[in-house]
């Protein structure tokens, strides 16, 4: 009963000011006579107020990491300051746009108003807070430190938030370059080509071998553009399909997409630098250093260093130092290695494993900033190429008729 009270509804209302002028507007309330009690105190006299229909197609937009992180460090800014946690609840809610975060927010400050803890609350909602998540709140909680922990939990999911939008802006461009290329060429194909068949057919001369293999694929795709179309998105429908339901064909994509060129140089140092990243955040918040790999596992978002990680848990665990596992792994970085040695012997191994993140997430920035320099005159120059050669297909008798004129 607490929480159905307690949830936050939108309510549309019209009525009167202090002067007498209609007005109207829209407030968010726990019931229709708290609304109606607020309206007053703001000097509005209410004569219809009515709950805000919801829409018929969609509703409460989708709830991502980034507004998890950014709620993360709104109730970290507050517990800084002093406010209560639940208090620090009913802030954050009351000026949050997003209604499913909103309810979000309110369930779980129903909860903890009701007693239960801050982690039990949280693990309540798997789906927005993982148990990496729910394990550092944890810690947070019996420690005494949950501004600090939430501090450094926010610190950490912007972190990977942005490295995530870094590759995926990486995997944007060459996807862009074949997109444009596909479209392009299919147009001139199927507009352009058939225009100048026409003309060649009233020349009465052989065509060049270039042209003729111009004109047969663009007949070819005129009857089957339809089946080529749907193979693309059938393709690609059932790699994705195979992607989720099958994790020994994942694998298999995770460990040849790290040799791709460029891209895969990009993947392979963001799994680096999120390694660094988790490790620090887990092992800092005095999670035992066999737990936090087991967290880490699972952050990296490659299975070759998934499978590698959980070797070096096993290795850990039976006495093994971290930076010599890392190492018989071969797939970390030298620098990487190196920096957890020290920091393994000077003790001050969560500090060393930042500077692991910090250094492998300005390399992926650079790499990033490079690719797309390097995408824009490369996507000029594929256009230039596939427009270039069907114009010179075209132009090819037009040219060779002319030097027998002439």
């Amino acid at each position: 009963m607490a929480e159905k009270s307690q949830k936050l509804e939108a309510y549309v209302w019209e009525g009167k000011d202090r002067k007498g002028n209609k007005t109207k507007g829209e407030m968010n309330g726990v019931s229709l006579a708290l609304v109606k009690a607020q309206l007053r105190k703001q000097g509005v006299i209410p004569d219809k107020v009515k709950k805000k229909p919801k829409p018929l197609f969609g509703g409460s937009k989708k709830i991502t990491a980034f507004d998890i992180a950014m709620l993360t460090r709104q109730l970290a800014t507050m517990m800084k300051a002093g406010v209560p946690l639940v208090q620090s609840f009913d802030i954050v809610a009351d000026g949050l746009e997003n209604k499913g975060l909103q309810e979000l927010v309110m369930s779980i400050r129903n909860d903890i108003s009701s007693g239960t803890g801050f982690a039990a609350a949280l693990r309540k909602h798997p789906k927005h807070f993982d148990n990496l998540y729910c394990n550092l709140v944890e810690s947070g909680e019996q420690a005494g430190a949950l501004e600090a922990m939430l501090d450094r939990i926010a610190t950490y999911l912007e972190k990977t938030e942005l490295l995530k939008k870094k590759v995926k802006k990486a995997m944007t461009y060459p996807i862009a370059v074949i997109v444009v290329a596909i479209v392009v060429t299919a147009i001139l194909l199927v507009k352009v080509v058939p225009q100048f068949e026409s003309l060649f057919q009233g020349f009465g001369a052989e065509l060049p071998v270039f042209t003729q293999m111009v004109v047969r694929l663009s007949e070819w795709m005129q009857s089957w553009w339809f089946v080529v179309l749907i193979g693309i998105v059938g393709t690609i429908f059932l790699f994705k399909e195979a992607k989720r339901k099958s994790q020994k064909f994942s694998d298999i994509v995770d460990k040849y997409v790290l040799k791709l060129p460029i891209v895969g140089e990009i993947l392979d140092k963001s799994a680096v630098a999120k390694f660094g990243r988790v490790l620090s955040t887990t092992f800092a918040a005095g999670v035992p250093l066999v737990d936090a790999l087991d967290s880490v596992a699972g952050a990296t978002g490659n299975a070759v260093y998934r499978d590698a990680i959980m070797n070096i848990k096993n290795d850990v665990s039976s006495g093994t130092q971290l930076q010599a596992s890392m190492r018989q792994q071969d797939v970390f970085p030298v620098m990487a290695v190196q920096l957890t040695a020290i920091g393994e012997e000077s003790g001050n191994l969560d500090e060393m494993l930042e500077k692991v993140a910090v250094h492998y997430e300005a390399v992926v920035d650079d790499m990033v900033d490079n690719l797309t320099a390097l995408m824009e005159p490369m996507i000029m120059a594929v256009l230039g190429v596939l427009v270039g050669g069907l114009i010179i297909a075209m132009y090819l008798p037009i040219f060779q008729m002319g030097q027998v004129v002439g």
